[in-house]
């Protein structure tokens, strides 16, 4: 018995294999770049979250006596703005309507528009049709005069601008998802579930919806710099947030007399709108290349 047992072959231990978005995740995590903007987006963020215990001044509280200080001045490290008020409260503050604006319409439309766009691409025919040509109404127009357009008729507010720019974005995600429904759907093991009998909503939302997600989550972060950029420019034009609110792109309207005087001041909130845009196109790019697991 012992010259038969030292006569088997000692098998290897079998690996785990790893789960498609723990590889993700760790390929993510190799990606510096990626993770310097998730850090700057997350430090901005957290700040805007929790400005009430940081210790800053009233960002509605202001005074004339002390309105247009410099960068740098005693008490107010980022000056203060043309009605005396802390550019640094202001500033954080302002993150939360600016990202609430900038987040919540995508995400909207990321839903609305991802159901509609599966919903067209399986199943085609008259469906598809209809669908994708109601689409195609609001997909003709450009983005900024489609937000314009429907948020002058709603009116000024924030309601009305999150409204606004989720209309606008639906369109393109539903295209998308449209798009990579309909080429999963000639897949082999979608014809499989067809033939074991599984009905249209339960193929959807079992085989096709995981097969999809992905590509339409990656395009709708892309997304997020232009409903930013989108609600900025609505609120500069009055079509957004309303005043005394702290937001950056109402911020870069009421601080556009004081350029000549204080530029480094009225830049200050466009530069948060850079900065957060970059990180949300740098980390939608490393988001990309992440789940791309072919590379």
């Amino acid at each position: 018995m012992s010259v038969a047992t030292e006569a088997l072959p000692v098998m290897p231990p079998v690996e785990k294999t790893r789960g498609y978005w723990r590889t993700v995740g760790r390929r993510l995590a190799r990606d510096r770049l990626s993770m310097a903007c998730l850090g700057i987006l997350l430090l901005i963020l957290l700040s805007a979250v929790f400005a009430p215990w940081l210790g800053l001044a009233d960002p509605y509280q202001g005074s004339m006596l002390r309105r247009l200080r410099p960068i740098g001045t005693e008490g107010y490290p980022l000056g203060t703005d043309e009605l005396g008020r802390d550019m640094l409260s202001r500033l954080v503050y302002g993150g939360r309507l600016s990202l609430l604006i900038g987040l919540l319409p995508v995400f909207n439309a990321f839903v609305i528009g991802s159901l509609l766009g599966i919903l067209a691409g399986y199943s085609g025919g008259w469906t598809n049709a209809a669908i994708m040509r109601t689409i195609d109404v609001f997909y003709a127009f450009p983005s900024v005069l489609l937000a314009i357009a429907i948020s002058g008729a709603l009116g000024a507010g924030i309601l009305n601008s999150i409204v606004s720019l989720t209309i606008v974005f639906i369109p393109p995600i539903a295209r998308v998802a449209e798009s990579v429904t309909t080429s999963v759907r000639s897949l082999d093991f979608i014809d499989a579930a067809r033939a074991s009998g599984a009905g249209a909503l339960t193929i959807m939302r079992v085989h096709v919806l995981g097969n999809v997600l992905g590509p339409i989550f990656i395009y709708a972060t892309s997304l997020v710099s232009v409903s930013m950029i989108l609600a900025a420019g609505l609120s500069f034009l009055g079509l957004g947030t309303r005043p005394p609110e702290p937001e950056w792109g109402l911020m870069l309207n009421t601080l556009r007399t004081a350029i000549y005087s204080q530029p480094l001041i009225a830049a200050l909130p466009g530069l948060m709108i850079f900065a957060v845009s970059i990180c949300f196109n740098m980390l939608s790019d490393g988001l990309r290349s992440a789940m791309d697991i072919r590379n």
